[in-house]
Formats: C-alpha cells, structure tokens, sequence
C-alpha cells in the first residue's frame, strides 16, 4: 500500500509503502520512502492514534481530510489512514 508523504517542504506525494507487524509492543507501521529511508510509528492500543516507535523525534499527529491523519516527525510527513484495523495486512 502506498501512501501520501514528502520531505521538508516537499509536497506530499503517494511514494511511500507503508508495511504494518504485530509484535510485543503493539502495532508498529513501517512507512518507507522511495529512496530507503523509513520511520516505524507505533499505533495506539485503540487503532486510532500512533506515537514515534524509536528515536527521539515525537510523532505530531493532526486531523486532515475526513478518514485520515497527517503524521510529522522533524521535517518528514505523512498522510495515513485515521484508523488501522487489527489483523489488516499493510504491505
């Protein structure tokens, strides 16, 4: 699955993957862009939310178009679906 994200003032375009594993910790997303690099975010015990999975940058989480939210860690961003549904298969 591809979705919108961009670099610094970058518009946001559909290139990077998004890929979605369950571990010990919860929900992790891994959204990869297409020159290799990535953030992992985790998803809030809800679905509804997610926070940095690693790092020091906070995950700033705002409401965008109707369905989605738009995720900024530093300069990197990201427009996701609002809510993930347990057992989905992201990638």
């Amino acid at each position: 699955m591809h979705v919108p994200c961009a670099k610094g003032a970058a518009a946001l375009a559909a290139d990077c993957t998004i890929e979605q594993a369950r571990g010990a910790d919860g929900v992790i997303l891994t959204l990869r862009h297409a020159d290799g690099a990535f953030r992992r975010l985790r998803v809030s015990p809800d679905g509804r939310g997610v926070v940095a999975a690693d790092g020091a940058e906070r995950a700033r989480v705002t409401a965008s178009t109707p369905g989605s939210i738009d995720v900024a860690l530093g300069t990197d961003r990201y427009r996701l679906p609002a809510t993930v549904q347990p057992g989905a298969n992201g990638s």
